[in-house]
């Protein structure tokens, strides 16, 4: 990952709003741009943070691997989005990895900086605040998917989601390849597949990295979306 240029600060980002104009003078002060290309590894857990990632562009997926090199995917973090700032704030190992699926742009600030900002400046604080209230509620969502659906159910809702955000017309692009869905599914690959069979026999047509929803009314009957978990707010 190299670093590009320093650069000023976006006004349009939403934890820079209301800022004083010397804590942003400090922020801009530490603050680094860097254009990454699809696949790099931005940090590994266990590393201890050195900057403060703040996606601009692209996304940064977080990972979680056991001892033994099995890896999971936990979530994507997107534009604008705050990359893992309870780690920054406390100065604590991260818990997971984070690499980027995409060619992605990030601003960076030096940690010791970003954490005498937040200390220094409600207003800062506040909006740091906000991501981790994001981001924990995110993270409820997710238990909760994974706790008390089905497999079947989990995929259904899935497909529903993606549906509704990209605005389509009864055929979904999956956005990554199916082992790294089913990862973030909390399951295998094989189960992925067994589910999207299942889902084939009464709502659904799989074409490769497209899913063509043949009756929506019968996958939302038998998948049971729920805003309180599907929602994302």
């Amino acid at each position: 990952m190299s670093v590009v240029t320093s650069m000023d600060l976006p006004d349009d980002l939403p934890f820079l709003q209301g800022l004083p104009a010397a804590v942003r003078a400090e922020l801009m002060g530490s603050a680094l741009q860097h254009s990454v290309p699809a696949g790099t590894v931005l940090f590994e857990q266990g590393d201890v943070p050195t900057f403060q990632l703040v996606v601009m562009a692209g996304s940064a997926q977080l990972f979680g691997r056991s001892k033994e090199g099995r890896e999971v995917l936990i979530e994507a973090v997107r534009a604008p989005e705050l990359v893992i700032p309870a780690a920054v704030v406390t100065s604590a190992p991260y818990l997971m990895g984070a690499r980027v699926p995409e060619p992605s742009r990030f601003i960076l600030f030096q940690a010791e900086t970003f954490r005498a900002a937040v200390a220094a400046d409600a207003a800062l604080a506040q909006a740091v605040i906000g991501s981790l209230a994001r981001q924990f509620r995110r993270m409820v969502r997710q238990i909760k998917n994974l706790k008390l659906r089905s497999s079947a159910e989990r995929v259904g809702c899935y497909i529903l989601a993606l549906s509704a955000r990209q605005s389509a017309t009864g055929r979904v692009t999956l956005p990554y390849e199916k082992t790294l869905i089913a990862s973030e599914l909390g399951m295998t690959r094989e189960s992925f597949s067994r589910a999207l069979a299942a889902l084939e026999k009464s709502s659904i047509r799989v074409e490769g990295q497209t899913i063509v929803i043949l009756d929506e009314p019968r996958l939302i009957a038998e998948c049971r979306p729920d805003e309180l978990i599907d929602g994302y707010s």
